[in-house]
C-alpha cells in the first residue's frame, strides 16, 4: 500500500457548479464517483440546486414524514432523518478523501458548519452550530442541514443551506426528526437571494476551512 500524501501536497478540491439537477441521478453519480476514485483522485465539491424532493436517511423514521403529498420521497444512504430540498436552496456535496486529508467525520461536519457561519456573517447574520444536532442555526431556527455518508474512507452527501426558497414544504415533515423545528433562510435574514453567489462565497470559505 502506498503512503498517504502529505496534506500540503494534495491538490485543492475542484469546485463545480452543476445548476439545478435531478436528485436521484446526482446521488447515484456521487456513489459512482466514490467507488471509482483511487488514492490520487482529486477531491471535488459539487454546488447545485435540486427540484422539490424529501430525502430520508438510512435510519430515518417514516413517521417524521407528515404529509409528503405531491413531493417525491427518496430513501437514501446518508445519516440523519428527513429533510427537504428545493429550488432556492444551495446544496453542497463535498466528495473528499478524508484519510488523505487526515480528517475525521466530526471535523468535516464542523468544517461545513464553519463555512456556512463565515459565509452568512458577511451579511450580518449571526449563526452557530449545535453539537447535539448537526447543522447551522440562527436563534434556534435551522438555516442549514448536514447529512453525510462515508464509504471507502471518502465522503459524499453533505450540506443544504436555505437561501431563497419556498419554506412551506418543511411543514410537511419534522425537519431532521425534530417536531416543531422552525427553519429560516439567508434572504429572510438580510442576505442575498442569488444561490450561485452564495455558492461562490461558501465554497471559498470551505476551501479555506479544509486547508486550515
Amino acid at each position: 500500500m502506498s503512503a498517504l500524501l502529505e496534506p500540503s501536497a494534495v491538490e485543492a478540491p475542484l469546485v463545480r457548479w452543476l445548476g439545478r439537477v435531478d436528485y436521484e441521478s446526482t446521488w447515484r453519480e456521487m456513489q459512482a464517483f466514490t467507488d471509482r476514485r483511487d488514492e490520487r483522485a482529486r477531491d471535488e465539491i459539487w454546488c447545485l440546486e435540486h427540484p422539490p424532493v424529501f430525502t430520508l436517511g438510512m435510519n430515518g423514521k417514516p413517521e417524521h414524514v407528515l404529509a409528503a403529498g405531491d413531493i417525491p420521497l427518496v430513501k437514501i444512504d446518508r445519516g440523519g432523518q428527513v429533510t427537504y430540498h428545493g429550488p432556492g436552496q444551495l446544496v453542497v456535496y463535498p466528495l473528499l478523501d478524508l484519510r488523505r486529508l487526515q480528517l475525521g467525520v466530526r471535523e468535516l461536519v464542523v468544517a461545513l458548519e464553519n463555512a456556512v457561519i463565515a459565509t452568512v456573517a458577511q451579511w450580518g447574520i449571526v449563526a452557530g452550530g449545535n453539537r447535539d444536532a448537526p447543522g447551522v442555526y440562527v436563534e434556534g431556527r435551522k438555516l442549514a442541514s448536514i447529512g453525510l455518508r462515508i464509504r471507502r474512507g471518502c465522503s459524499y452527501h453533505g450540506l443544504a443551506l436555505n437561501v431563497a426558497m419556498d419554506l412551506q414544504p418543511f411543514k410537511r415533515i419534522n425537519p431532521c426528526g425534530f417536531a416543531g423545528l422552525q427553519v429560516t433562510q439567508v434572504s429572510e435574514l438580510g442576505g442575498p437571494t442569488d444561490v450561485r453567489a452564495v455558492a461562490d462565497s461558501l465554497s471559498e470559505h470551505l476551501l479555506g476551512t479544509l486547508r486550515s
